[in-house]
């Protein structure tokens, strides 16, 4: 995995006050590390829009503080956005050990179309989206590669173990899990109900 570069600075504004950071064109973050206090940080948040745009959240990155002689190998472990603009609110690095394996949460990249979905009759349902893994942070995947070309048939499914995996990673989700099948729609036909006769006058 190429291993991006990413500036940040120290940060003395805290609380509800880091609205005016946003305004100035800054992203509020925090570095975190083992067995001390988190760090808070500032990012130019163009900058950081670039970055989680090309890489993601699992992309290993190379952080610069300033004040910190060394840099940082860190990975972005959460980002929380505005649910109206889809903007970057705050930022959480994790500092990593090169030698020490990480879990991550990997999205699933689904490639193709399922020919059995051709049929209107039938359609794709992706039970899974992500799967959890374990690597060393070098060799951690951005995206794992879902062939659904498989899916040829009705109620075919892909399993966990039916995926391509090399020995760089572990995946750590149950291999019988579905990632993905084909269904038919139900279509629920209401019976007609039986029309009564009306009833005979009296003469």
């Amino acid at each position: 995995m190429k291993q991006e570069e990413l500036s940040a600075s120290s940060r003395g504004i805290l609380g509800k006050k880091v609205r005016a950071l946003r305004r100035k064109g800054l992203t509020p973050a925090n570095l975190y590390r083992p067995n001390t206090e988190s760090i808070p940080l500032q990012v130019e948040t163009p900058l950081l829009e670039r970055l989680i745009a090309r890489v993601g959240q699992n992309a290993l990155i190379t952080l610069r503080v300033d004040g910190v002689p060394r840099f940082i190998g860190v990975m972005i472990r959460n980002i929380q956005r505005n649910p109206l603009t889809d903007g970057v609110l705050h930022v959480s690095f994790f500092q990593v050990e090169m030698t020490q394996k990480v879990r991550a949460e990997v999205p699933l990249l689904f490639l193709g179309e399922a020919p059995a979905v051709k049929s209107r009759r039938w359609i794709l349902i992706q039970n899974l989206t992500t799967l959890q893994v374990e690597a060393l942070p070098s060799e951690l995947p951005r995206n794992i590669e879902v062939d659904l070309h498989k899916l040829e048939e009705l109620n075919r499914a892909i399993l966990v173990r039916g995926l391509p995996i090399g020995d760089a990673f572990e995946v750590l989700n149950d291999p019988d899990q579905v990632i993905a099948h084909v269904e038919g729609i139900r279509i629920e036909v209401e019976e007609a109900k039986p029309v009564e006769a009306p009833p005979e006058s009296e003469m």
